[in-house]
């Protein structure tokens, strides 16, 4: 494997914000090194939200957020779903080399009590990082996955025994952080939560309630999952803060935050590339413009141009589909264009924002169906509507991460139910089955990832069906599958990636064989 070798450490990052000038490069584990935890973890952390963006770029293509803007061409597999194993090499190698961080982290301080959280920690993301490759892959080398020039052709772990182990590692990252009040301090090197293990004890647990949920869906794991939920540690609790990174990111080249450097401009001022080549789809519009919910407040908040002016279209319409706007990107609303653009609410917040990792309000979501199936007790009406206020909270937040005067989250949520009384993807005491209920929680969950975090919702929708799509439909604002598509699916569309051709030329005899992005399903979704 290209990234077992370690041959070019930096090599599948070309396409991401470079965070290297905050730290230095990955670390090499076939080499000699006196990089310490404290220093490998900040730039770690960088590096994962880094990788987040460019999961989240993939999968807004997938899932409906994002769509070809006019004037462009040369979209190839994003229009068709036909992918080869050159389409996702460069984010199979770049996880990869994020986990390598991790685990030297992780092995370094395995046997120093002193470093506890800093081991925990690497637990955790290890998880995060191995999460979203099987979300996307399936089986991929885990046991051996990360074993240097000791192993360099891994063998292939199941998915359902990957998430099992995830879960036990999170177990044990869990008790780590409450049961190591003598181990030194995270301090400056934790760039996500400053330093509280609590926070990052909250963060595990949340991601732990994600897996079980995701696994409570698959036969194979559902007995698993019911076992670990009824030993959950709910007295812990759960993330009610977002979770975010900032290593200080600055305008400077390479050093500011990466949604901003591709969707907005370069720290010269120049114009995104994928700021104007992408557009919003009729779609997810339709979930802000009252077609399916009017959403003015977040609308607002995430949409330049919101309600009238905001170019959109159709995923494969390459001879109708709008432009983007001029000198601006449509995921924008503040002041300004190019160097003069100002810092302000809604999504690309500025130059030198924090990096969304987890939202509170997936949290509440993530708890409102844990309370609504009955895998733990809980008040699921109370906890979807704090989700809905956190994504409002949010959105609203300005780059310090006080709300901005004027706005208010909760009075805007009333309006909002007001505004959408007969709709139960709204006021979720309408829901009278628990499919509608489902549907409420996932559509929410969607509208609050809009563009933050499309990974996560790509692999709810196909774990639910839901926000829900007409199979077959050819109108933009009941589906968003590509009109070009090649799947083979009624819903036309993919379900995973194909395997990195890295992998068929350094680990022939190991890589799964003839596998189908159409018909080779994760281990969670239905069909």
């Amino acid at each position: 494997m290209k990234n077992i070798l370690r041959i070019f450490i930096l090599a599948s990052f070309i396409s991401f914000t470079s965070c290297d000038s905050f730290l230095g490069d990955n670390v090499n584990p076939n080499e000699a090194t006196a990089a310490t935890p404290e220093l490998v973890l900040p730039n770690s952390l960088t590096r994962s939200a880094a990788l987040l963006r460019a999961y989240n770029t993939n999968a807004m293509w997938v899932n409906g957020y994002t769509v070809n803007a006019g004037g462009f061409g040369g979209w190839g597999s994003i229009v068709t779903y036909n992918y080869t194993t050159s389409s996702y090499d460069g984010i199979w190698g770049a996880t990869y080399d994020d986990l390598i961080n991790y685990e030297y982290i992780e092995t370094t301080t395995a046997e120093d009590p002193s470093k506890a959280y800093f081991n925990a920690v690497a637990k955790v993301m290890k998880v995060w990082d191995f999460h979203m490759l099987v979300d996307v892959f399936g089986d991929v080398p885990y046991t051996e996955g990360l074993k240097g020039a000791e192993n360099v052709t891994p063998a292939y772990d199941s998915q359902t025994a990957i998430y099992q182990d995830m879960v036990a590692q999170l177990n044990t990252a869990i008790g780590m952080f409450t049961n190591s009040a003598g181990a030194n301090g995270l301090g400056s090197a934790d760039v996500m939560f400053g330093g509280d293990v609590t926070k990052w004890a909250k963060f595990a647990n949340t991601l732990k309630l994600r897996l079980l949920i995701r696994m409570s869906s698959a036969s194979a794991t559902s007995s698993f999952a019911a076992s670990e939920f009824a030993s959950m540690n709910t007295s812990l609790g759960f993330i009610t803060e977002d979770a975010e990174v900032n290593p200080g990111y600055i305008a400077t080249a390479g050093k500011q935050n990466p949604y901003w450097e591709v969707y907005h401009t370069n720290a010269a001022g120049s114009l995104s590339g994928s700021g104007r080549s992408a557009i919003a789809s009729n779609y997810v519009y339709t979930f802000y413009n009252g077609n399916k919910i009017l959403d003015e407040g977040r609308g607002a908040a995430t949409y330049r141009g919101y309600p009238t002016n905001t170019p959109r279209g159709q995923l494969g319409n390459l001879d109708n589909n709008p432009f983007a706007l001029t000198n601006q990107t449509a995921w924008y609303v503040g002041e300004g264009a190019g160097a003069n653009a100002t810092n302000t609410i809604g999504l690309l917040k500025g130059r030198t924002a924090s990096v969304p990792m987890m939202l509170a309000a997936e949290s509440y979501f993530l708890q409102a169906e844990a309370y609504m199936k009955g895998y733990l007790s809980g008040d699921d009406l109370a906890a979807f509507e704090k989700g809905v206020i956190a994504s409002f909270t949010y959105l609203y937040q300005e780059i310090n991460g006080n709300v901005r005067d004027g706005l208010d989250p909760e009075a805007d949520f009333e309006i909002y139910k007001t505004n959408n009384a007969d709709n139960f993807l709204v006021n979720y005491s309408l829901a009278t089955s628990p499919a509608e209920k489902l549907e409420a929680i996932i559509t929410q969950k969607y509208i609050a990832y809009n563009f933050i975090n499309a990974q996560e919702t790509w692999s709810e929708f196909k774990r639910t069906t839901y926000p829900k799509i007409v199979n077959g439909s050819s109108n933009p604002n009941l589906t968003f599958a590509s009109i070009l598509s090649s799947s083979t699916r009624a819903d036309e569309l993919p379900v995973r990636y194909l395997y990195a051709v890295s992998e068929f030329q350094l680990n022939p005899d190991n890589v799964p064989a003839g596998i189908n992005q159409f018909t080779d399903l994760i281990f969670w979704q239905p069909q």
